[in-house]
């Protein structure tokens, strides 16, 4: 178990990343531009409203449930490759934004969003496996996955573009 001033500082580290994340993502997305409202979306395509609040949520629950398994992680080799998993995590989330909606490399936003499924899935198992609570991390890599389908779809919609 870690002491008071520890926990205080892995919710401190993990809502860094996790905002430092969000805020690299957000400084290239583009849902309002006029390159993304001339795809070609699926019917299943939500509302641009439903991503701010499920991205705010996301984040908040991946900054919180990792600083718990941190905070029950005695061994420091587990509590490094937890840290690790993490920013590998947050990195492939933030470059989705970028490879998608600032290079339209929407084949290659495809795979990113795969990887970030994948990784996320890995994250999840790592932290639920130090904390019981982890388990609710389980929503992050459900909407990755569902980020990829998404991503697939746009892409097949829109090769000839």
């Amino acid at each position: 178990m870690t002491t008071a001033l520890s926990r205080s500082s892995n919710l401190r580290t993990t809502a860094a990343w996790a905002g430092t994340a969000a805020v690299a993502g957000s400084l290239a997305a583009g849902p309002g531009s006029r390159w993304y409202q001339q795809l070609d979306k699926p019917s299943f395509q939500p509302p641009r409203a439903a991503f701010p609040l499920a991205w705010t949520l996301l984040y908040a629950d991946i900054a919180t449930t990792t600083a718990l398994a941190l905070d029950h992680t005695t061994d420091p080799a587990r509590q490094r490759a937890t840290r690790q998993a993490l920013a590998a995590n947050l990195v492939l989330n933030a470059a989705w934004t970028w490879v998608f909606f600032r290079a339209h490399r929407l084949g290659a936003a495809t795979i990113v969003a795969a990887a970030l499924t994948a990784s996320g899935v890995a994250l999840t198992r790592r932290v639920a496996a130090a904390h019981p609570s982890g388990r609710a991390l389980a929503l992050y890599p459900a909407w990755c996955a569902f980020a990829t389908v998404l991503s697939a779809s746009i892409w097949r919609r829109n090769r000839s573009r």
